[in-house]
């Protein structure tokens, strides 16, 4: 990447916020919280291969200010165990971004797209769409990408021996298979979906 993340980060809140402190306060928050010893795979580089994947749509998204506030966002908690990661994140990024002083409508924004990446059902907001697409553009990589990425996550959830892990994750990816389309927006189903298709049944018979 030519910018780094910090680079984003801090220029993006910088046309929000003058407050230096406080915007570094924030970054230093997203850079501990991804790079926690648990996170194999919703790390830094996940938030890396998103911005990377959303440069081919620049031109695409309507509010790319809000689509970046939530990339960096959508993770901040994470944890194997919880069920609530997206929501704890959401609350999180609202809280943040109404003291760099963004206007209440880009909040709720920004806090409807990371909920969305707990169902991944498609929105009638393509930013939205675009988003989700972004989150999941490691399913549709060559099988080498996607088989390191398999034993990441599976590392995120080691503590579950695998008479528990293998069904629970089997169920995961029989649900993506059941969408008419994994990726929402055109751009992305024609560059992933089938490869996807192909490594989540893959995936499912090596389990």
């Amino acid at each position: 990447m030519q910018e780094n993340l910090s680079e984003i980060f801090i220029k993006l809140c910088s046309k929000y916020s003058e407050n230096n402190t406080l915007i570094f306060e924030y970054w230093k928050e997203i850079e501990k919280s991804y790079s926690q010893k648990n996170r194999h795979y919703h790390n830094l580089r996940h938030l890396e291969n998103m911005i990377i994947e959303l440069k081919k749509v620049n031109e695409n998204i309507e509010d790319i200010d809000s689509v970046l506030f939530s990339i960096f966002y959508h993770d901040i908690i994470y944890k194997s165990t919880s069920k609530d990661n997206e929501e704890r994140s959401a609350e999180i990024a609202k809280n943040r971004l109404e003291k760099i002083n963004l206007d209440k409508v880009q909040i709720e924004k920004i806090y409807n797209q990371i909920l969305a990446t707990k169902t991944h059902k498609e929105s009638d907001n393509l930013d939205d769409n675009y988003l989700l697409d972004l989150d999941l553009s490691i399913l549709g990589k060559n099988w080498n990408e996607y088989e390191a990425y398999i034993k990441q996550i599976r590392n995120e959830y080691s503590i579950y021996p695998n008479f528990l892990y293998n069904p629970g994750r089997k169920k995961v990816l029989e649900h993506f298979l059941t969408f008419d389309r994994i990726y929402k927006t055109d751009y992305f189903r024609i560059l992933y979906e089938n490869q996807a298709r192909e490594n989540i049944s893959k995936e499912i018979e090596i389990l």
